[in-house]
């Protein structure tokens, strides 16, 4: 499990057509103070499993369903910057929102525009994410916690605000119009889309006050 706050970038570099080595080209003493052999990194939000630590970087292998829905296996990721931060701690803070590092699947960046304050960035979402997105609800953009400015349904659009400090320590600053990005939505909603669907575990004839209460929604 991690936050959504970045710690440091990399380069990523295949070795394989499922194995990779990230390369550290910032904040890397923080990352690896305690990085150990099994621990888990996210990678643009893609949490993987340290296999080999490197003096200044680790290997680490995905699964074929993790490269079905991430940008791992895009030919574009082979030379460019990805987002780093190591798993929560037990007792740590939690600055951003729960992001667990199981990528849903992939958005793209629409368009990117100044102001005075912030960066304002238009993400396209797929119906699988974007029934997920709600005003003011958080989403994970390349491992990034951000908080949903504004939501256009109909486009499967969303747009978030981005603090300058966020968009120069992170590789949004490097996105073009087109280029692809991991998303996660928020996992609370995904639990109460199961408890409420009907055909799920639960009916939705069964929902109750009694039950939302024992299962810690109210």
């Amino acid at each position: 499990m991690f936050t959504g706050l970045i710690q440091g970038l990399g380069k990523i570099k295949p070795l394989s057509s499922d194995s990779w080595q990230i390369t550290f080209i910032s904040h890397s003493d923080v990352i690896m103070h305690d990085l150990t052999y099994g621990d888990s990194v996210a990678v643009d939000g893609v949490c993987l499993t340290v296999e080999e630590i490197l003096k200044d970087g680790f290997i680490a292998t995905a699964s074929p369903e993790t490269l079905r829905r991430t940008t791992l296996a895009r030919e574009e990721t082979q030379a460019r910057y990805v987002n780093l931060e190591t798993s929560l701690r037990v007792g740590g803070k939690v600055g951003g929102h729960f992001v667990m590092g199981h990528v849903d699947g992939m958005g793209e960046l629409v368009a990117a525009e100044q102001t005075a304050t912030s960066w304002e960035m238009t993400f396209a979402a797929p119906d699988a994410i974007a029934r997920y997105i709600v005003p003011k609800g958080s989403i994970a953009i390349n491992g990034i916690s951000l908080t949903v400015a504004t939501y256009q349904p109909e486009h499967c659009q969303f747009t978030a605000a981005v603090i300058p400090l966020t968009y120069s320590e992170t590789n949004l600053s490097h996105l073009v119009p087109g280029s692809w990005v991991n998303l996660e939505a928020d996992i609370l909603g995904k639990y109460v889309e199961k408890f409420i669907s009907p055909g799920k575990t639960h009916h939705q004839e069964d929902i109750s006050p009694a039950f939302l209460v024992e299962h810690g929604y109210l």
